[in-house]
């Protein structure tokens, strides 16, 4: 068959793009072949209003209102089965901004959205990407992401991470060959993302805020209810 590109425009896959393919789509094909059936749920009939406090260390709640969230459509209602969302306030005026999505379901057709997505669709560009190492104790860590969202004249600093099953994959690549993985196990893994902003110029600043609300975070909430959040 004649291609419709002539040589010079002739689209070009590399390597990686080729092997990852056909990994997802063997993977598919086998998840197909058998159909995920153990059912992983660590928030079971808990409500994430009741699991996340409204105080939080030196940080009151004040508003649920003024965050970057997902377009209200029926992706969104198919995708989460809980959503919080809450601004808490230290009294310095620094707010800062909190976004938790839960989905019960993660069966690799329809995966929790990350913030590349909603912040791309309310008109921010993205730049500052980065890994971010979170230290929650002596002996515990996880890598999250940060990155800076700019619109018009207002930036956010972000820091968010998405947790599916047991596990907190740092890219969307990695996020959907765990769902893969896992759905190849007959596991239908939950997920949650987590995102904390802040509008704060100080970059530096920001980072060390977040870094500590989210330390308190977790450790504010109970004990079985952390793996929801971290693994």
């Amino acid at each position: 068959m004649k291609s419709l590109f002539p040589p010079e425009q002739q689209p070009l896959l590399s390597r990686r793009e080729i092997v990852s393919g056909l990994l997802m789509l063997s993977a598919a094909g086998v998840a197909a072949a058998r159909k995920p059936d153990i059912k992983l749920d660590y928030l079971g009939d808990h409500k994430l209003d009741d699991v996340v406090p409204m105080r939080i260390g030196r940080w009151n709640f004040v508003a649920n209102s003024g965050l970057v969230v997902p377009p209200n459509d029926q992706l969104q209602l198919m995708l989460y089965s809980q959503q919080l969302t809450r601004v808490y306030s230290d009294g310095s005026g620094a707010n800062v901004m909190l976004l938790i999505a839960y989905s019960a379901s993660q069966t690799g057709f329809l995966q929790v959205h990350r913030p590349e997505f909603c912040y791309t669709a309310a008109g921010y560009s993205l730049s500052d990407f980065q890994p971010h190492d979170v230290v929650l104790g002596p002996t515990q860590s996880f890598r999250a992401n940060s990155l800076t969202a700019t619109r018009d004249a207002q930036v956010e600093k972000l820091l968010y991470w998405t947790r599916i099953g047991g596990r907190i994959p740092p890219t969307w690549m990695q996020q959907k060959f765990t769902v893969a993985e896992e759905n190849l196990r007959r596991i239908i893994p939950d997920a949650a993302l987590v995102r904390i902003s802040m509008a704060m110029p100080d970059e530096a600043q920001a980072m060390k805020t977040m870094d500590e609300f989210v330390r308190t975070m977790i450790a504010s909430v109970a004990p079985p209810m952390r793996r929801v959040f971290v693994v």
